[in-house]
């Protein structure tokens, strides 16, 4: 068995995800960063390892909810544990719900939701043969408070949270804690194409006046998976600058 423990973090190629890989890393954890994009998963892992800390790659479509089940059960077997599984995986396919297709709502319920039901399903049975483990969905305030012109994603996103409640009941008494961390504007490629008007106009809905960074994420991911996290199960935590409340 790896004698290090194992943190399982979808969507580690970039932004919110890659810096979860690189925070779990740091406190300690050999991390397993998912993604579909070789490339980028192999820089991030590279800046792990340049950091002194340890993490892998693993390549998978998470879409492809039986090739994502077998990569996190070898990931259980190869490792022979995995303590903390974080399901940061996600994309926006948005438009308004009048001119939105089939396929552009199941592509974002595959993703952002079926996928961390695949996951968590799969890491659940190391986690509960080591009588403990913990569970971390990154949601969106969008889940909370809905968004015109995101029905699929906040639709996707709000399914998280109650997955994650019914997760949370279902665990507690096996010492697996089940939590949500819903971010609010956060520094990323995907705000970075933003017109400046849009950042603008977003900005003024933050009581703080700012986007947050991803790492400002990754330290509460931190906190759930370290020790001071252990009695806290089924929450949300809105990591938004004030902007639900």
């Amino acid at each position: 068995m790896n004698e290090k423990r194992v943190a399982l973090v979808t969507g580690g190629s970039r932004g919110i995800g890659a810096a979860i890989v690189k925070r779990l890393a740091h406190d300690g954890f050999h991390v397993v960063a998912v993604a579909r994009t070789a490339d980028k998963l192999a820089a991030v892992v590279a800046e792990v390892a340049a950091a002194g800390d340890s993490a892998e790659a693993l390549v998978c479509d998470i879409a492809d909810a039986k090739a994502l089940a077998a990569a996190v059960e070898g990931v259980a077997e190869k490792l022979g544990r995995i303590d903390v599984l974080v399901n940061n995986a996600g994309i926006t396919r948005d438009g308004l719900i009048l001119r939105m297709d089939d396929e552009d709502f199941d592509a974002v319920i595959a993703v952002n939701l079926k996928s961390a039901f695949v996951t968590i399903r799969a890491a659940s049975r190391p986690m509960m043969r080591a009588k403990g483990g913990r569970i971390i969905n990154i949601s969106s305030v969008s889940g909370v408070a809905g968004n015109a012109g995101q029905s699929n994603y906040a639709a996707s996103k709000a399914g998280l949270i109650g997955l994650t409640k019914s997760v949370a009941k279902e665990f507690a008494g096996k010492n697996i804690t089940a939590n949500v961390i819903a971010p609010g504007f956060i520094t990323t490629d995907m705000t970075d194409i933003l017109a400046e008007p849009i950042k603008e106009g977003a900005r003024a809905m933050i009581p703080m006046r700012r986007f947050g960074s991803p790492q400002e994420i990754a330290s509460v991911v931190s906190f759930f998976a370290g020790p001071d996290g252990s009695y806290i199960t089924g929450q949300v935590i809105c990591v938004d600058g004030g902007m639900v409340m």
